[in-house]
């Protein structure tokens, strides 16, 4: 039974997160079916919510990057 783990950050979904979620959730385990060949219901896709401030590109958190693009 394949696991797919999705880090992001938590500001980048928006409104509507859940329903976000539920269609990337949708099409990831749709291609690990259709790839691997098991059925899409033993796909499991967990979202793991990372805050800008805990998120790092090299020395530079994603809330520091977003307040330099305003």
């Amino acid at each position: 039974m394949p696991m797919v783990r999705i880090a992001y950050v938590a500001e980048t979904l928006g409104e509507d997160a859940q329903a976000r979620k539920a269609a990337i959730a949708s099409k990831v385990s749709q291609a690990l079916s259709d790839e691997m060949g098991v059925a899409q219901g033993d796909v499991s896709v967990v979202f793991e919510n990372v805050g800008a401030r805990d998120w790092f590109v090299g020395r530079e958190s994603v809330k520091e990057m977003q307040s330099k693009s305003l």
